[in-house]
């Protein structure tokens, strides 16, 4: 495509493209997964479905994008134009505007938690009573808090305002003034931050009962389902099948090396999220907060903030975290936004700053009501989900799924021949026995792995 928008620097490619998979996800979902499905177990298994499932489906998208330079439609247009493939990546957009419309809310409220940490309000009212009531009743105030604030309706649907203006303005300024300068900055950040917190853990009485807990494997812990669970973090963590990784390819340069490329980013992804375990199992074993199970919200919002209150200068480590969290939060609501935006230049030609106005908008509405769907308007329930829920389980566990068994499969069996030989190997840059492992992956392993994800979901 002509005048197409591209990264002008390897880092920034590398940047913006980990960017786009390190997310939210790394941050709560890989620690609670871990300690659910039996900790290093399922870590090992999260490792070997990384580089045996994620690295290859990440390399069809990257192969879609790179290739014909276009959004989540246009590439199956461009490759089959009298055919019904392009449905495949409207799926894909659709699912990412979705999960964006959540993902704005819990952002908003990483938001609040660095401001109530920055002036201090969040531990004042909760120290004193720490003081006589123990962890126990350290562990209630911060769940009160939680509550208090998430079932508001006027300062979480606040918070989330600022956080669509925010990324409203680094979209504008487009893929190198926007995005890529964006994640050149927050990517060093987030790693640096993350250095931080894994050091100040292992220095915490119980760091070696964690760590053991995290690395030293016990294989009886691994089951069909703990199976099952390591594919599905291993495909949420990677981003794959929200179409963002066929729109940030298409802004790669034309002599990017795929294979290098993904697995680079597969590696700094996971990077991430073992250093999250390495800061999260030493804290909760030190401080007994491993009794019950971390969940997402709770873990994020209750259980590091016991931590952080029971730590010296606690409230340099709560906006350090949150700092953390925030960064995680912004690259992912970006990259989820970017693959609606890339959409509306495309198929309608829209200047740039149009089509972000076009897909920011209505969401000052869909993420209001996925707001309020946790305060007033809890009892509005489809299929006995929140609003909020219901987009959560659908766009997750259903349709990012089913965008990756087809994009497999298309690329696998329909698209035109020697095209993804072309694109993988940039034209015979790499081993025929390299893509020809590649390829039996894409064709077979993976859409099969990824069905046996979707089945055991719907069958649970």
């Amino acid at each position: 495509m002509a005048g197409k928008a591209q990264f002008g620097s390897k880092i920034g490619l590398i940047a913006a493209t980990v960017g786009s998979a390190v997310g939210l996800g790394n941050v709560w979902r890989f620690p609670a997964e871990t300690q659910s499905n039996g900790g290093a177990a399922f870590l090992l298994l999260y490792i070997a479905c990384v580089f045996l499932l994620g690295i290859p489906v990440m390399l069809a998208e990257f192969s879609l994008g790179r290739g014909k330079r276009s959004d989540a439609v246009g590439v199956f247009r461009k490759l089959s134009p009298h055919s019904g493939w392009w449905i495949v990546g409207a799926v894909a957009i659709l699912a990412s505007y979705l999960i964006l419309s959540f993902y704005m809310v819990v952002a908003g409220w990483t938001l609040e938690y660095l401001w109530q940490s920055v002036t201090g309000y969040l531990y004042e009212p909760i120290n004193a009573v720490a003081a006589n009531a123990g962890v126990e009743g350290l562990e209630q105030q911060f769940k009160l808090r939680m509550q208090e604030f998430i079932v508001q309706d006027s300062r979480p649907v606040i918070m989330t305002y600022i956080m669509l203006l925010i990324n409203a303005g680094i979209l504008m300024m487009g893929v190198q003034k926007g995005i890529e300068k964006m994640s050149n900055i927050l990517m060093p950040l987030l790693f640096l931050l993350l250095l931080i917190f894994s050091g100040v853990s292992l220095t915490f009485p119980k760091a070696m009962e964690g760590l053991e807990f995290f690395l030293n494997p016990d294989f009886s812990k691994i089951t069909p389902s703990v199976v099952v669970n390591a594919l599905g973090q291993a495909f949420f963590s990677l981003s794959l099948g929200m179409g963002i990784l066929i729109t940030y390819s298409s802004y790669f340069p034309k002599n990017t090396k795929l294979t290098r490329t993904a697995v680079t980013v597969s590696m700094l992804d996971l990077l991430v999220a073992i250093m999250m375990g390495v800061i999260i199992f030493p804290a909760v074993k030190s401080f007994g907060l491993d009794e019950g199970g971390l969940e997402g919200a709770t873990l994020v919002f209750v259980t590091l903030p016991e931590v952080f209150a029971q730590m010296p200068v606690t409230q340099l480590w709560s906006i350090l975290f949150f700092l953390l969290l925030l960064v995680a939060a912004l690259t992912s609501t970006i990259s989820l936004a970017e693959v609606s935006i890339a959409f509306m230049q495309d198929r309608f030609k829209l200047h740039r700053t149009t089509a972000c106005i076009a897909v920011i908008a209505p969401l000052f509405v869909l993420s209001t009501l996925c707001s309020l769907s946790q305060g007033s308007l809890s009892d509005f329930r489809i299929a006995g989900f929140t609003l909020f829920d219901f987009l959560d389980n659908t766009a997750t566990n259903y349709m990012l799924p089913l965008v990756a068994i087809f994009t497999c499969i298309y690329l696998g069996w329909f698209a035109p021949k020697g095209y993804f030989y072309n694109e993988l190997t940039n034209h015979g840059s790499i081993s025929t026995r390299i893509y020809t492992t590649l390829l039996f992956v894409v064709r077979f392993v993976a859409p099969i792995l990824i069905a046996v994800i979707l089945f055991a979901k719907i069958f649970e």
